[in-house]
């Protein structure tokens, strides 16, 4: 009777010690433990060549880890004062030991996302690219500036900007701008099958020359209905070696996108861009353009109009001209119609 009493106290100790156990361990590896609030995550920056103490040291700075016994306990455990992974790691609320151990110790870091759209100067591309990243602007703009930097992916100063394909892209934080371009330049790649390039070469000219092309069509329309009839206009032109005499780039030369009314003041800059004093395309792009607009163009309205002017009811479309005299006309309707609005 006395044995089987000494049992069952022994059992439920047993039991006790085992559920404390239980408790401490699930608390060490899951029981969330970092300060960190719920709508604020903390971003954890590890260094090359970084140490356990380091990190330790940057963690116990912004005084981020509630039980460091417990933390310390795991990461001896896990091995990771020896298996350090630079990188740009995210805290949550709701993390727990184990999770944000592993996560340090196997390297997966959490990547930046980067948008590529509708970028214009390359100062502004820069200067967007190094807000989304941790990349120095001034650093970007002098790679993307150099046509000796560029060459080693076909692009020089001027047609860099047609290395990006519009899309939102994950960077880690260790990798360098140089291997961030070589993965836009995978995309690029990638995307110019042997279909586009194909109908490229249809149209006599280059992948490049296309995006240069796909830059003023985009700056004159918006209107996805009718690019691929102003990219026909300008091809056109390109074909009777006649002045593309495109605004947008006239724009662009001067860098000013405050412009409204285009006039023979504007048009005098002597520059490479203004279409209006040189024949053929621009020596760049003057934007990074959605992708399918570079598929219109690519698949541009063959036709005999050599015009196209703004409507005067400043709708998105375009009245479209065969003939001098009838663009003319059009013209002077649009004309006056900026000139009832006071636009100069």
């Amino acid at each position: 009777m006395v044995s089987n009493k000494k049992l069952k106290i022994f059992i439920l100790l047993f039991s006790l010690v085992s559920a404390m156990f239980s408790y401490y361990v699930w608390q060490v590896f899951k029981t969330p433990n970092f300060r960190v609030e719920a709508n604020q995550p903390f971003e954890l920056f590890i260094p090359e060549k970084a140490t356990y103490e380091i990190v330790l040291d940057t963690l116990k700075k912004h005084d981020l880890v509630r039980d460091q016994l417990s933390f310390r306990f795991l990461a001896k455990v896990l091995n990771y004062p020896e298996k350090i992974r630079p990188g740009r790691y995210i805290i949550h609320s709701e993390m727990g030991n184990w999770e944000l151990l592993r996560k340090l110790r196997n390297g997966r870091q959490d990547a930046y996302k980067v948008v590529i759209n509708n970028f214009r100067l390359k100062e502004d591309m820069a200067g967007r690219i190094a807000n989304q990243t941790a990349y120095d602007s001034a650093a970007i703009y002098a790679i993307l500036d150099s046509t000796e930097l560029m060459q080693q992916w076909g692009f020089n100063s001027e047609t860099s900007p047609a290395i990006f394909v519009p899309n939102t892209y994950e960077v880690n934080w260790t990798t360098s701008f140089p291997e961030f371009l070589e993965k836009m330049n995978k995309a690029y790649v990638k995307f110019w099958t042997s279909e586009r390039k194909s109908q490229a070469e249809k149209l006599g000219l280059t992948p490049v020359q296309v995006s240069i092309l796909a830059s003023i069509v985009y700056g004159e329309s918006k209107n996805s209905k009718e690019q691929a009839r102003v990219a026909g206009v300008y091809w056109n032109r390109l074909q009777i070696n006649m002045p593309l005499q495109a605004d947008p780039t006239v724009v662009f030369a001067w860098k000013d996108f405050t412009i409204k009314r285009v006039t023979g003041k504007y048009t005098a800059l002597n520059s490479p861009y203004n279409t209006y004093r040189n024949t053929g395309l621009p020596p760049g792009p003057i934007s990074v353009v959605p992708s399918d607009v570079i598929d219109r163009v690519l698949n541009l309205e063959h036709h005999q109009f050599l015009y196209f002017c703004a409507k005067e009811d400043f709708s998105e479309n375009h009245s479209f001209a065969v003939t001098y005299k009838e663009h003319m006309q059009n013209a002077a309707n649009y004309q006056k119609a900026l000139d009832q609005r006071n636009i100069q």
